[in-house]
Formats: C-alpha cells, structure tokens, sequence
C-alpha cells in the first residue's frame, strides 16, 4: 500500500482528512466490477494514482477558506471591480465526471474594503474543488464575497462544460450552461445589475 502520509504533494487537509487507503481499494473494486483485470501492468497503479488524483481535486472540502481571503482597505473605492476569465475545474457530483470553464466576478466594495485580486480566483478554486453543481458553486462563490468584504454588491457569473453532457446521455460536446449569483445591489437594483451584466459580457467578448 502506498505511503500517502510521506507524500507532501499531496494537500495537506487531504492528508489528515481523506481514507486514501479506502480510495484505493474502492477503484480495484471498481475496476474488477466492470470486467478489467486490476492486476495487470497497465492498471496495476491506478487506484493509486486515482487516489492521489482526489486527494487533488476534492481538497476544498477540507480546506479552511479564510486562508484564502486577505483583505485590503482602500479609502474611497466604491466602484465596481471584476475578475473575469477565472479558469476552473470541478467534478459533477451527480456522475463523478468533470465540468471546467470560467468565472466572472463582479462587487462593489463597502468602506473601501477589497480583496487581493488572486485571492478571489482562490476562493474560487477551492469551492471548486470538492463534488459540486455549478449553480450551487455560483451561489458560494457570491456568498463567500459577502461575507469576506460585507461588499454592498456582487455578481457572479459561471460559463462550463460539463463532461457528463459530453461524454455520455446526450453527447453534445460543446455546449455550455451558464449560471448566476446575484447579491446586494445586483439583485435589488437593476442599474446596479445591468451594469454588472455589461461588464462581464464585454469580457466574456474580448476572451
């Protein structure tokens, strides 16, 4: 059985939090059950390689997000800020297959607090990284804004591609699903939220 506690590439919270061992038995179950021969050379690592690969991208449901959250203070901003182009990666929770593409984050700072610009494609790499559905990942990703920086406005808006559309049931590789966050002055007001709008569909345009 592989050493994964001496393994320091893999995430630290997955180490303490994750039955890697019981990962690496579930796949050789797995591999048995659709009729594959875990023991021959070309499989003979893959459990564990399969385990260390969701040490990897389940990480985020055990990370502390607030080390990913710096805060800075600067007098008099209260414009909007967009992050746009976020790349992300996350895994359906309906079929264990990836869906990946882009984030756009939009919010206008409340007393001038606002957040270090990779800390904010932090947050969303690590709410990506656990079994997801993109409109709840939307949705964490605006909450966690709010509660970072008490930000007066957010919208957030996710563009993927889901791999369980693409590889299997409809087979439509391509197509994207667009979901969106709106909080603060992006839902209750509607200048507020078209401008939001505009914004992200002239980076959406540009990448």
């Amino acid at each position: 059985m592989y050493d994964y506690d001496s393994d320091l590439s893999i995430p630290e919270e997955s180490r303490k939090n994750m039955d890697l061992p019981a990962i690496e038995d579930a796949v050789r179950t797995i591999l048995k059950a659709i009729g594959e021969d875990p023991d021959r050379e070309g499989l003979l690592e893959t459990p564990q390689r399969v385990a260390r690969m969701y040490a990897e991208v389940f990480s985020g449901l055990h990370r502390d997000i607030s080390k990913d959250v710096k805060v800075f203070t600067e007098t008099g901003n209260d414009e909007m800020i967009l992050i746009g182009d976020i790349p992300f990666y996350s895994m359906c929770e309906h079929h264990l297959l990836p869906f990946h593409g882009k984030a756009h984050v939009v919010y206008i700072p409340r007393d001038g607090k606002i957040l270090g610009l990779s800390k904010v494609a932090r947050i969303v790499d690590t709410l990506s990284r656990k079994p997801q559905l993109q409109e709840r990942l939307t949705s964490e990703i605006a909450d966690q804004i709010i509660k970072a920086v008490d930000a007066s406005a957010v919208c957030v808006v996710i563009e993927a591609e889901h791999l369980c559309m693409t590889m299997r049931g409809i087979r439509k590789p391509g197509s994207k699903t667009v979901t969106s966050a709106m909080r603060g002055g992006c839902r209750k007001d509607e200048r507020t939220r078209n401008e939001a709008l505009a914004l992200i569909n002239r980076q959406r345009g540009n990448s």
